[in-house]
């Protein structure tokens, strides 16, 4: 069992991660890499596993990243793969990424589903080919427009409301249900990036009222399959001062602010720092 999968099965834990998208070069990714080992080392705590830390580079950088993470609590994710070995030009299996040390993929991100064309019947391909290599799926889910799903009851949309928040909180279940084919066992072994579409690349995060009531009805309708326990990360413009005033919510998955390497130790001083379990 991988840290990340062991993590994922006790609610107290905290994940906290980046990716860098395309933003970076090959140089500028072993720079930063380099500094994101220091911001990791530099917190012994994070040994004692409550707060697990994982970085998600380019594809070109997984090597490179591999050996720059060993022997640290960083956890290799990926983002994007395939759904099988053989003549799939262009693409990565899991089971090279596990191969490489991956322990995590990104799988559903929005700009997959919205520039790539990636559907339902894709992700869940995609998402049980990762789960049989033994990679945990990181399903990207979210709302794509502010008060899109529901609207307050006096007809008013309400993208920070908590009637907009419950819209968007049964239009991410039904993401995750076809994500895994209506297979609940195979839920209970995802970790879960809630990243509203409208909130990505904005300049400021979802408000934490907002996120925090998103999650807490997710978690209610997931308890109907026993899974209210599933870790549930906020992601799109996440940065540090967000993570401790969410309730309810496993930790953060950051973008761009964490491209600074400081702001990453930022955050995870932040988690290391909440008391008690990462879930209300």
């Amino acid at each position: 069992m991988t840290q990340l999968s062991q993590a994922i099965k006790d609610p107290g834990t905290i994940l906290v991660g980046v990716s860098t998208k395309m933003y970076l070069g090959y140089r500028d990714s072993l720079r930063w890499l380099d500094e994101l080992r220091q911001q990791v080392d530099a917190r012994p705590a994070l040994a004692a596993g409550r707060v697990v830390p994982f970085v998600i580079p380019s594809f070109p950088m997984l090597p490179a990243a591999g050996e720059i993470v060993a022997g640290s609590p960083l956890v290799l994710g990926a983002q994007n793969c395939g759904w099988a070995d053989g003549p799939w030009t262009g693409e990565l299996s899991p089971s090279l990424l596990a191969e490489l040390g991956v322990g995590l993929v990104e799988i559903g991100h929005a700009e997959r589903r919205r520039h790539f064309g990636e559907d339902d019947a894709m992700i869940a391909l995609k998402v049980k080919a990762a789960d049989g290599a033994g990679v945990t799926p990181l399903l990207c889910v979210g709302e794509e427009s502010r008060g899109a799903e529901t609207t307050s009851r006096d007809g008013a949309a309400g993208a920070d409301s908590t009637s907009g928040a419950e819209g968007a909180a049964r239009f991410v279940y039904g993401q995750i249900e076809a994500a895994v084919g209506g297979d609940w066992n195979l839920a209970a072994r995802l970790a879960i990036a809630y990243e509203p579409v409208w909130a990505i690349g904005a300049t400021e995060p979802a408000s934490a009222k907002y996120v925090s009531a998103v999650v807490r009805t997710l978690r209610e309708l997931l308890g109907a399959q026993a899974l209210q326990d599933l870790p549930v990360i906020y992601g799109g413009s996440a940065k540090p001062g967000l993570l401790p005033t969410l309730n309810g919510v496993s930790g953060l998955f950051l973008g761009r602010f964490a491209h600074d390497a400081a702001n990453f130790g930022k955050v995870l001083d932040e988690a290391l720092s909440l008391p008690g379990a990462a879930r209300s």
